[in-house]
């Protein structure tokens, strides 16, 4: 049995498919440096060195992705200045930022699920209980939903 997301047919013409969200997001964060370098602000990093180290990405590359990802307006710079040194500044998330964790995340256990022999080097679970963090697809409920159960509609508002 194929599973697809059932599209509303009759109004599958009726939207331009250069406004399609996925192609913005895409289009905005879809390198492999920048996934790579928002990976790394998710576990913490916000010194540029560390981040160009860790992703193993020239400075140019990783000073040109970070320009981006904080014109975006998922990171902001902010100064910071250790004794005898002069300003610097560090990358932190911002609200948009911790926004696309699920994504990120979703993107993780679907390699580790699918692309890993052994679930892959990492497993992030609940600082409190030590539970595996999962990414759910849910309804305004809280109901999980599948593929086979959802729509796509043309918004009219």
């Amino acid at each position: 049995m194929v599973m697809q997301l059932e599209p509303a047919l009759a109004d599958r013409d009726r939207w331009k498919a250069d406004r399609c969200s996925i192609d913005k997001a895409i289009s905005a964060i879809g390198t492999r440096s920048a996934i790579l370098l928002m990976r790394e602000a998710y576990y913490g990093t916000t010194r540029f060195d560390d981040f160009a180290r860790r992703v193993g990405v020239t400075e140019a590359v990783a000073a040109a992705r970070l320009k981006e990802l904080t014109a975006l307006g998922v990171l902001a710079k902010q100064p910071y200045r250790e004794p005898g040194q002069r300003t610097r500044y560090e990358y932190v998330l911002t609200d948009m930022g911790r926004d696309l964790l699920p994504v990120v995340l979703g993107l993780m256990h679907w390699g580790d699920k699918y692309l890993q022999d052994d679930n892959g080097p990492l497993k992030v679970v609940d600082k409190q209980s030590g539970s595996p963090v999962r990414v759910r697809i849910q309804n305004e409920d809280g109901e999980d939903v599948t593929i086979d159960d959802m729509r796509v509609d043309v918004r009219r508002d």
